[in-house]
């Protein structure tokens, strides 16, 4: 009885560990972002993305929102 106690509290914990994750984003992530925006912008001046490429942007930043 006792070790199906330490199971299931185990199995509750990392089922529901990662919920409890920061969701505020702070001044360095959104700094980040931008310098990964400016990359991202740089490489299409260069290279311009195909359309496959775009349509795996939208759903990338669809599930990103």
């Amino acid at each position: 009885m006792k070790n199906r106690l330490i199971w299931s509290v185990a199995v509750l914990f990392v089922t529901l560990a990662p919920l409890a994750g920061c969701q505020s984003e702070g001044p360095a992530e959104n700094a980040g972002k931008q310098i990964d925006k400016a990359g991202r912008d740089l490489k299409d001046a260069v290279n311009p993305p195909g359309a496959a490429e775009k349509a795996g942007r939208a759903v990338d930043d669809a599930i990103n929102k």
